[in-house]
Order: structure tokens, then C-alpha cells, then sequence
């Protein structure tokens, strides 16, 4: 990810959502505050985006975002399973964000699993839908070292938000 294209992508999405009318908000744990950085680099993203969760522990996934203990015991804090219960989490503690976006993942250099590579970056999207939640949760494993894992890690959460969005 290059800064122009984060901008570009976090420009569209912003356009979007104030579009609409939402507000968005997100949960970090691997990526750590860049993608909350990346949406509110923007002039007038206070008209879009609300807050953003910095949950990089398991112990702060539980108590900011309510992931369950056992949905960390059973999956790990890297699985989709808990980045669409930290998306979740982000629209329980937000009633008035109707998009959320989480990531958490295995930035490296050290961290592997067997079954979870560095690059292993688990991503959740919530959205708001009539009374409920609907979630959506992928899993990609990038390339390159830890700021490289980070930031394509941005820039797929933001282009995601955006495919799940109408367009302009």
C-alpha cells in the first residue's frame, strides 16, 4: 500500500458513507491505530468515521469489545471467527456507526502458527441491517515484512468497505 492509494481508497469510502448518511468505526490489533489513522487523515472525516479500538491484547478484546473467551479459546485472536466478533463488538459499543471494520493478524516477524503464517491477516465487517448485524469475515496472508503486512492490511479493509457499499 502507497499512501496515495490508502488516501484515495479512505477519500472514496468517506464520500460514501456521508453519501448514505452512516458513520463507520474499527478494531485493530495487528495493524495497531492504521487504519483509524488512515480514515481520519482526511479533512471532514468527523462527518463519517466515530471511533476506532485499539484491541492488540486478548484480555482487551474481551473487555472493550466483548469477543467471548471462548471464541479465543476454540479459534485464536487470529481467526475470522473473532474479527466478526471485534466488528460486532465495535457496533454494540457505537449505536450510532452502522459500519464497522476490524483486523487482527500475524504482522511478524515472529508470531507463526502452524496453520497461521506471518501475513495472516483476519479481517470482520458488521453492518447494520433493519434490527440486526449481518458480519462478514475474510482471511488473506500477505507479503513482505511487518510495516508491508500492515498497510496492505489498510488498504484491503478500506477497498472491502467500499465493495460492500453502494456506489456513488
Amino acid at each position: 500500500m502507497n499512501p496515495t492509494q490508502s488516501a484515495k481508497l479512505a477519500g472514496e469510502l468517506g464520500a460514501r458513507l456521508g453519501d448514505a448518511g452512516w458513520m463507520c468505526a474499527c478494531a485493530e490489533s495487528c495493524t495497531g491505530g492504521l487504519l483509524a489513522a488512515a480514515l481520519t487523515e482526511l479533512p471532514g472525516s468527523s462527518g463519517w468515521f466515530d471511533r476506532g479500538f485499539v484491541t492488540y491484547s486478548d484480555a482487551a478484546k474481551v473487555q472493550q469489545l466483548r469477543v467471548s473467551g471462548d471464541t479465543l479459546e476454540r479459534f485464536g485472536a487470529v481467526s475470522e471467527e473473532t474479527a466478526m466478533e471485534m466488528a460486532s463488538g465495535v457496533l454494540d459499543a457505537a449505536p450510532e456507526v452502522q459500519l464497522a471494520l476490524s483486523t487482527t493478524g500475524i504482522a511478524g516477524p515472529d508470531g507463526a502458527t502452524p496453520g497461521k503464517p506471518v501475513g495472516m491477516v483476519c479481517f470482520g465487517f458488521a453492518q447494520r441491517a433493519g434490527q440486526g448485524i449481518v458480519t462478514r469475515g475474510m482471511t488473506r496472508v500477505f507479503e513482505g515484512g511487518r510495516d508491508e503486512v500492515r498497510r496492505a492490511a489498510v488498504e484491503f479493509a478500506l477497498q472491502t468497505a467500499l465493495d460492500m457499499l453502494p456506489p456513488r
